[in-house]
């Protein structure tokens, strides 16, 4: 199949979340299996592309937003997999990949008529569409509102994909001139319209061929009010051709045997590596470290959606406690990471808080931490949760999204179960994990055990883009 693949963010390229870790690995898998797969995002002037060759594919390019005209250009770099960049500097020279600009609408409405224009002026007809997120979710709507007589369109296809429903891209509906859909104003919500809002997500619900969610769970629970966040009426209206697809991992990036970040490997028939990864780990970070004392990790954007601020009523009397160690890459919230701090400040034996972000730590702390907890309030798909599995480092998780779809619960007496998921997001919820993956730590034979069956379970990339091309499949009617 032809597939183009439009997002706002692409690893290495820009990176703020799971987005751009899927909108690298996916296509690239598609694109190992012999599909003609094309991905385009917005040039920003953060990007380095220095070891591309960028080539010139549209040389000129007027996009036409309402009133307003912006130079713009199209790249191809050479890259696996094929990536392309629009290149406006108007929209995307802001030093910051999203904004609070007063065009921010208009910097991704350039992206879908960039996506039109990547295929209008290269001649590619794609199958399938993929728009990302509310940044793209009007692609299809632009395509069933100018293109349904473009030859090039005529047997192409839509998925928008939501990785997380929280972030809608609304805006008041003055902006509707720029949308360049004025004129069809009535294929809007008219509701939404009386109201003086225009919703980008919401519109990729309503126009889309396919939505899918990242995770089966998640996939449920956004069409229920407690995590529907106000659209959970359009996703129920639509259920039967809303799915859910679990992220994968890539194992070439995130394997403990060739991870390039990390000074010892490791597999699961010999975790020797591991061991030594820890106490790299703990002496890097300036912990002592202490043989058999079990050490618990985060890497994590510190927002109130991970159910961080759990741990204060929780953390430091477990510390006291079980003198276990306890480490935290992240940042985000001042009152988080002020919490980290004073928890690192009264702990300091025990705790470390590397506040940012590091590539290499964030490996380190995967291969080097005995449990990872992510005791999030909701989590679309979660990587770490994955990434942590494959380590043999054992997840702590509340019960949700999918976290739920990924981490089974450990029982001992049949020993089966890859971590420990609590049900209730509370402060008792966190505590019941963390206390019941304490104890078992502490039989070494049983600990085993959960390690070994979390680092022999597959969430490759190469299992679930299957999953993606029975979608498109199912789209083009060609099962």
């Amino acid at each position: 199949m032809k597939v183009l693949f439009v997002a706002s963010e692409v690893t290495p390229y820009a990176k703020t979340g799971g987005l751009a870790d899927v909108s690298a690995a996916l296509p690239r898998h598609l694109g190992r299996a012999g599909h003609d797969v094309r991905v385009l995002m917005p040039l920003y002037d953060r990007t380095d592309t220095s070891r591309l060759h960028l080539e010139t594919v549209v040389p000129e390019l007027e996009l036409r937003l309402g009133r307003h005209r912006y130079a713009a250009k199209i790249f191809r770099g050479a890259s696996d997999p094929e990536i392309h960049f629009l290149h406006c500097p108007a929209l995307y020279s802001r030093g910051a990949i999203y904004t609070h600009d007063d065009d921010e609408h208009r910097r991704f409405l350039a992206l879908s008529y960039g996506a039109i224009a990547l295929c209008q002026r290269t001649g590619f007809a794609p199958d399938i569409v993929h728009a990302n997120d509310w940044h793209a979710a009007l692609l299809p709507m632009i395509l069933k509102a100018f293109h349904t007589r473009d030859p090039l369109f005529a047997t192409t296809r839509s998925v928008l994909t939501i990785h997380n429903l929280n972030y809608q891209g609304s805006f008041s509906s003055h902006i509707l001139p720029d949308t360049n859909l004025a004129g069809v104003s009535h294929l809007f919500h008219q509701d939404q319209l009386r109201a003086g809002r225009v919703n980008f997500l919401l519109h990729g619900l309503l126009y889309a061929d396919a939505v899918n969610a990242v995770s089966p769970t998640y996939a449920r629970e956004i069409q229920g009010p407690d995590h529907g966040v106000g659209l959970d009426p359009f996703l129920r209206a639509r259920s039967s051709t809303v799915v859910g697809i679990l992220n994968g991992v890539d194992y070439e990036e995130w394997s403990p045997e060739r991870d390039r970040h990390i000074p010892h490997p490791y597999s699961r028939d010999d975790l020797t590596g591991k061991e030594l990864n820890k106490e790299a780990l703990c002496t890097g970070l300036g912990l002592p470290y202490v043989k058999g004392i079990p050490l618990v990790g985060i890497v994590s954007r510190l927002v109130r959606q991970k159910g961080l601020d759990l741990l204060e009523a929780v953390m430091p009397d477990l510390l006291r406690r079980n003198g276990f160690q306890f480490v935290v890459l992240g940042s985000g919230e001042k009152g988080l990471e002020d919490l980290f701090f004073r928890m690192q400040r009264a702990f300091p034996r025990q705790v470390c808080f590397y506040r940012g972000f590091s590539e290499p730590l964030a490996h380190l702390i995967e291969a080097g931490a005995d449990m990872f907890l992510m005791p999030s309030r909701y989590e679309p798909c979660g990587l770490n949760q994955l990434y942590s599995l494959r380590y043999g480092t054992v997840p702590i998780v509340h019960r949700t999204g999918g976290l739920a779809d990924s981490v089974t619960q450990f029982d001992p007496r049949t020993g089966e179960g890859t971590g420990f998921s609590f049900e209730q997001h509370d402060a008792a919820g966190v505590r019941w994990g963390l206390e019941a993956a304490l104890r078992t730590y502490r039989d070494a034979a049983t600990w085993r055990r959960v390690v070994e069956n979390g680092m022999a379970q597959d969430f490759s990339w190469e299992k679930q883009r299957k999953l993606y091309e029975l979608l498109y499949n199912r789209l083009q009617n060609r099962q």
